[in-house]
């Protein structure tokens, strides 16, 4: 049985540390970043489609310009963690260290199955995290 696979990509700016990184990573620094979500189906629908392209956009890339772009997300046991946001209240504590790897698993195993949950046979499988235009993480479900 064939796998089909409907892709969308999304670019936000977003800020973060990476919690003991030993490099210059450990600062507070800024990304423009590039998600990539891929949705499966084994069948398609009456119209034709895995799922409609304007779905992914209002559900998983309106998430991400929700919850993270132009955001600073720090890892709640960053001990700059509660300071930065008493600074700045729009800082998003988050319960991993915001790698791009991290951040990816973050998408594909609590956001996308809870914001595809409405959609009957879709899954979220596939999210490429690009940090950068040269420097990405993929995650993957089978």
């Amino acid at each position: 049985m064939p796998i089909i696979t409907a892709s969308r990509y999304h670019d936000f700016s977003y800020g973060h540390t990476v919690h003991e990184h030993e490099s210059k990573c450990a600062d507070l620094h800024g990304h423009n970043g590039r998600v990539i979500f891929h949705c499966e189906a084994n069948t398609l629908d009456s119209v034709g489609r895995v799922i409609d392209f304007s779905v992914i956009k209002s559900t998983l890339c309106q998430w991400l310009e929700d919850n993270w772009d132009h955001r600073f997300l720090v890892y709640e046991k960053d001990p700059r963690a509660e300071p930065l946001k008493a600074i700045d209240p729009t800082v998003v504590i988050v319960p991993f260290n915001p790698t791009a790897e991290n951040m990816g698993l973050y998408l594909l195993n609590e956001v996308g199955p809870v914001l595809l949950d409405q959609y009957e046979g879709i899954a979220l499988t596939k999210v490429e995290f690009y940090e950068t235009r040269k420097c990405s993480a993929t995650v993957t479900n089978f």
